[in-house]
């Protein structure tokens, strides 16, 4: 079951980056703003994303019990209610939703304490409930017969980008392209059979045009009141033109799949004429629009020739669960470097309670990675991917002077062991080898074809934890 929500959040079930890779070639976005944005959003290589809303408050997966799918993810509690029983008791969560505990500062310090660069924040998920002061619905945490309305910062999602920035992290909205609870989207004349619209777009354009023009005047919203956001990140890949359907999106859903066109060209054009070179990451949808791809709760096995990012969760769920399940620190930094190794940036993803907080488990998880990116960060941002990647335990990063790190992976408990030797990269003549936080210069030598670099003895009683990166200023060209 857990296996299913975390492959269901974001909706992108079984995607392959590197199959996707084969089949559908990357677009570049032309704009040369967008291009220089790109090249400094892989630079940060570490982010947060962040799953909110009033379904928080009975701890279920987020907006997908909404859907009349017959998959485990999608699952009504208790089992066996009356759907349209349980949608008046989830909508009604909208009303109801008060947290108190709200303090987007702690999150912000902590998000940046670990090292985090940018942030994403779920604005609107599918349920359509607005986490920001939209004009479009009422279906919004703003509204008045919210509980959380007579808040001074009832508008979250203005509150938690301007308490990031303010961090020097920089902001990205996540937007659901569908929306399950506007007439336009999920027309109430027909019930609901699936993710998709409930009626038939080439039978009534002139609704599924009320449909285009509520989202984009909902995005333009976002990129008119919030302050600088440089990511536009729109999940709910099955809305999509028809040209742009695969063979794997064909299959989400039940029902045929239709020209789900909401006029990304005109949408883009908007958002940068107000948020100058903004990436866009229309997700899964391979157009020109897809600024970055983003394998969802894997890394691939090989580097890839785009931009990209794996978005993950850091417990085990996207949305709040009590008593989830975080993954150690040791994971998620090894899950970092194997990442960023392969060239990609790693989007780890903390859900806040009903109450406003996060998990105690979330702060103590971030607190351990900062730790460690105090030390190694050097050897994380700012870096590309240089062949060999990864040999054995050890991973390569490169920097844009020329200089390497190999950063070795250390297991639970594991001491630093007396020689690291790795193939594929040796070290140029005088090149300096020193491992980051211990200031000494190390003697290495080739075996082989192999380099093998010698750790004293003092340094390997040291403690390090998690990895340790050696930085060498310079290596010989293949």
């Amino acid at each position: 079951m857990r296996k299913l929500l975390m492959a269901a959040g974001l909706a992108l079930i079984g995607m392959n980056a590197v199959a996707q890779h084969e089949e559908h070639p990357y677009i570049p976005e032309p704009d040369k703003a967008v291009q220089q944005k790109l090249d400094e959003w892989q630079d940060w290589k570490f982010g947060m994303i962040i799953h909110w809303g009033p379904y928080s408050q009975w701890g279920v997966v987020e907006s997908w019990s909404l859907c009349p799918e017959d998959e485990g993810f999608t699952q009504r509690k208790p089992y066996g209610i009356p759907y349209y029983d349980y949608l008046k008791k989830y909508e009604a969560l909208g009303k109801s939703f008060n947290p108190v505990k709200f303090n987007p500062e702690h999150w912000a310090k902590a998000a940046a304490d670990a090292g985090m660069k940018y942030m994403v924040f779920t604005t609107k998920h599918h349920d359509g409930y607005c986490m920001f002061d939209t004009k479009q619905t009422d279906y919004r945490i703003t509204a008045p017969d919210v509980a959380f309305s007579k808040n001074p910062r009832a508008n979250v999602a203005k509150e938690i980008f301007e308490a990031f920035r303010k961090e020097g992290v920089h902001t990205g909205a996540y937007f659901s392209k569908p929306d399950w609870n506007t007439e336009y989207y999920w027309w109430s004349y027909f019930p609901p059979k699936d993710r998709n619209p409930s009626y038939d777009i080439s039978k009534y354009p002139e609704r599924w045009n009320k449909f285009k023009q509520f989202t984009y005047n909902q995005i333009e919203e976002l990129m008119t009141g919030y302050g600088k956001l440089e990511i536009l990140w729109l999940d709910g890949g099955w809305v999509r033109p028809e040209k742009y359907q695969t063979a794997e999106s064909r299959t989400w859903g039940t029902t045929k799949a239709q020209d789900q066109d909401i006029d990304m060209p005109k949408i883009a054009a908007m958002a940068r004429s107000h948020q100058p070179g903004l990436i866009v990451v229309d997700r899964s949808v391979h157009s020109q629009y897809e600024n970055y791809r983003t394998p969802e709760q894997q890394i691939p096995d090989k580097p890839l020739s785009y931009p990209w990012e794996t978005c993950m969760t850091m417990g085990g769920s996207w949305s709040y669960v009590p008593n989830d399940q975080y993954k150690s620190v040791n994971t998620l930094i090894h899950n970092l470097v194997d990442i960023v190794a392969k060239g990609g940036n790693y989007l780890l993803n903390v859900g806040p309670g009903p109450d406003g907080e996060l998990h105690d488990a979330a702060y103590t998880t971030m607190k351990g990675i900062g730790e460690w990116m105090h030390v190694n960060g050097d050897a994380i941002y700012a870096t590309r991917a240089v062949a060999p990647y990864k040999d054995g335990k050890v991973c390569f990063t490169t920097k844009k002077d020329g200089s390497v790190y190999a950063i070795y992976l250390l297991d639970d408990q594991e001491k630093l062991p007396a020689t690291i030797t790795f193939k594929g990269l040796t070290p140029a003549k005088k090149a300096r080898v020193e491992i980051l936080g211990g200031a000494k210069s190390l003697v290495w030598k080739t075996v082989n074809g192999s380099t093998v670099i010698n750790i004293p003895s003092a340094m390997q009683g040291k403690g390090f934890k998690h990895a340790v990166a050696i930085k060498i200023s310079a290596v010989e060209k293949v």
